[in-house]
């Protein structure tokens, strides 16, 4: 008996520094912006991008990180009840973190204008056209109810573009199965002290600054 209780004391020092080092090395960050807070004015003002990205996007990694390591204390003591508990909190900072870190690079100074190639291409097949298509996400988009993202994505299983509108931060592939090509952020957090109340306006100040490149390379690597 007591061999068997030193070999599980020897397993347990060996596993708590690897758990300790797959924890560090689940560590998510806060990634830097591809511009300065100010550089996509006026449609969006240099205090909301501040906001947003150093207190609201660096809030979901940071929850996220405590999350999961909770998750994995969880998972080495086989507490399949904490696991379940900690669900909802996975999926809020997690989605939070996917999301908005796919919303940045959505976004250019020098963005706007309309796609070219083989994206504006499927948009024109599955829409009609690039202005039916800028009208049928805009109005999902102000459509969600409270807070949530307007998204275009794309169907693997059918190679088509798909719009859709997920609430709060669940993220799209995870809620959908669509990949994600183009997110809007309709927290309030995202425009309220510019736009106010007024939705609708933000949404279309927001096609003045898509990165269509960086869409195109999302529909580029799903595709594949």
């Amino acid at each position: 008996m007591l061999g068997r209780v030193g070999h599980v004391r020897r397993c347990t020092a060996t596993l708590n520094p690897l758990l300790g080092a797959l924890a560090s090395r689940l560590k998510h960050t806060l990634p830097d912006l591809p511009y300065d807070y100010g550089a996509l004015e006026p449609h969006v003002c240099a205090e909301i991008m501040q906001l947003h990205h150093s207190k609201h996007h660096a809030t979901y990694v940071n929850n996220l990180n405590v999350t999961e390591e909770k998750y994995q204390e969880a998972l080495a003591k086989g507490d399949v009840t904490t696991q379940v508990a900690l669900q909802p909190a996975l999926r809020f900072n997690g989605g939070g973190h996917i999301n908005h870190t796919i919303f940045w690079t959505n976004l250019s100074p020098n963005g706007g204008g309309e796609p070219q190639g083989e994206l504006m291409e499927a948009i024109k097949r599955d829409f009609g056209s690039f202005q039916k298509f800028k009208e049928r996400m805009s109005a999902a988009t102000v459509a969600v109810q409270g807070s949530g993202w307007g998204w275009l994505g794309f169907d693997k299983e059918n190679s088509r573009l798909r719009i859709a509108a997920c609430a709060n931060q669940d993220p799209l592939q995870g809620t959908t199965g669509l990949v994600p090509l183009l997110g809007i952020d309709v927290w309030e957090h995202a425009y309220y002290l510019q736009y106010k109340n007024v939705r609708p306006d933000y949404v279309k100040a927001m096609w003045n600054i898509v990165n269509w490149e960086n869409v195109n390379e999302r529909f580029q690597a799903a595709k594949k």
